[in-house]
């Protein structure tokens, strides 16, 4: 018997057609998820109070969806979080960062049709999401979606029309479900240490600039230098490349000297910073950017929004952003 609890923040899975168009609509999906109800299989609904679409999530709404994990935590053999999928992969990459000592399935899923649609993927998302939960070695954060099983810390929203909608473009998936589910366990993470979740600091002020040909490189400097931010995400062109622009080195030079990190990606959806490939990747270390290898933006994101919620800084600080903590980066 695994005993599951299911989350439900809103998202377009569970919408309904109303006179202001598809919006939440309180109480439908939790009734139309009996229908997976199994011998084998029992799992309790937990439905926020405030459902949102997922383009309106702030800190506050991952905040909330730890402290119902944490708090249920010794309950339940797994959990499932209904989100939406405009912000999935950035919920997906915190609550990895977030649930440290993870010993469980913690499985986000939705839908880019709802399940009121007669056509909708809704529910083969959430049959292979309940599946993925009562798996007991899946000690990770994952994202079931188009019958993949993707790692969180991995995930982006690649498409807004297919429904293939999610994938790890730097990652194999965890599983692939088919008539019969394949699981890759070898991928799998193993529990890493004792059970030690942690919240999320909701005043941090971080971003992600991207690099654009002419004025972009000075702007993205302007912000750094003066934004105020806590930590900040540049995507550089190619293998981490960027003009030697002198705003933006004095921007990065700046953030780095207030202890404030500025993690290098790449724009590519595939591929991986490599410092030293091309001379123009030199100008951003020298100015004290960290190489973000192959880390997605949502989880660089994620990665410096848990971080520095724990009080990190300083070298310890830059260590830890440049090495695998949750299987988010190759190195």
């Amino acid at each position: 018997m695994s005993r599951i609890l299911v989350l439900y923040t809103g998202g377009t899975i569970g919408m309904d057609h109303t006179p202001e168009g598809l919006a939440p609509v309180p109480g439908l999906l939790p009734r139309l998820l009996q229908r997976f109800a199994r011998p084998g299989l029992e799992f309790d609904i937990v439905e926020f109070e405030q459902l949102i679409d997922s383009s309106a999530l702030t800190p506050c709404q991952w905040n909330q969806i730890l402290d119902a994990l944490v708090s249920r935590y010794q309950d339940y053999d797994g959990f499932v979080v209904i989100h939406g999928t405009d912000t999935m992969a950035y919920t997906a990459g915190v609550l990895a960062f977030a649930l440290r000592g993870l010993a469980k399935p913690v499985v986000l899923t939705g839908a880019q049709l709802p399940l009121v649609h007669p056509r909708s993927d809704g529910w083969s998302n959430l049959a292979d999401a309940l599946e993925a939960a009562c798996q007991p070695d899946l000690n990770e954060v994952a994202v079931a979606f188009d019958r993949l099983l993707l790692r969180g810390s991995r995930a982006r929203k690649m498409d807004v029309e297919r429904f293939a909608g999610f994938n790890s473009p730097n990652a194999e998936p965890l599983a692939e479900f088919a008539i019969h589910a394949h699981w890759r366990k070898e991928r799998w993470l193993k529990p890493d240490g004792e059970w030690r979740p942690l919240r999320m600091d909701e005043d941090l002020k971080l971003a992600a600039l991207m690099l654009t040909p002419g004025y972009g490189s000075a702007l993205a400097g302007q912000t750094l230098r003066d934004g105020g931010l806590d930590g900040a995400v540049l995507l550089a062109y190619g293998s981490g490349n960027a003009p030697a622009d002198p705003i933006l080195l004095q921007g990065i030079a700046a953030m780095t000297a207030r202890g404030a990190p500025v993690l290098t990606l790449t724009q590519a959806p595939s591929g991986a910073v490599e410092v030293g490939a091309y001379a123009a990747s030199q100008p951003l270390a020298r100015a004290g950017a960290l190489p973000g290898a192959d880390l997605t933006p949502e989880a660089a994101l994620a990665k410096l929004q848990a971080l520095l919620s724990a009080g990190m800084s300083g070298e310890e600080l830059r260590k830890q952003l440049v090495r695998p903590l949750r299987g988010e980066m190759t190195v």
